[in-house]
């Protein structure tokens, strides 16, 4: 999930930055991967798109059905 920019905790930063942005002035995003290796990108891409996966299959459905009932009640803000 891509990280959300940051704004300007100052007032008058975050109105230019906000009338920039409305006017187009606003410089690009930065590319939240530049300065890394990116062998290393490409291979924590890879383990992460397989981890889940690979987990559940090493789950008992007793265990899947836990981890379901924690995230839907940290989802839903209920104390279990």
């Amino acid at each position: 999930m891509p990280k959300r920019s940051s704004k300007p905790r100052d007032l008058n930063k975050l109105a230019k930055a906000i009338t920039d942005q409305a006017v187009g002035d606003a410089p690009p995003d930065e590319d939240p991967d530049e300065g890394k290796d990116p062998a290393a990108v490409a291979l924590g891409r890879k383990g992460g798109k397989k981890g889940g996966k690979a987990r559940a299959a090493n789950m008992t459905a007793e265990q899947r059905s836990e981890a379901a009932k924690k995230a839907a009640a940290a989802r839903w803000g209920q104390s279990s």
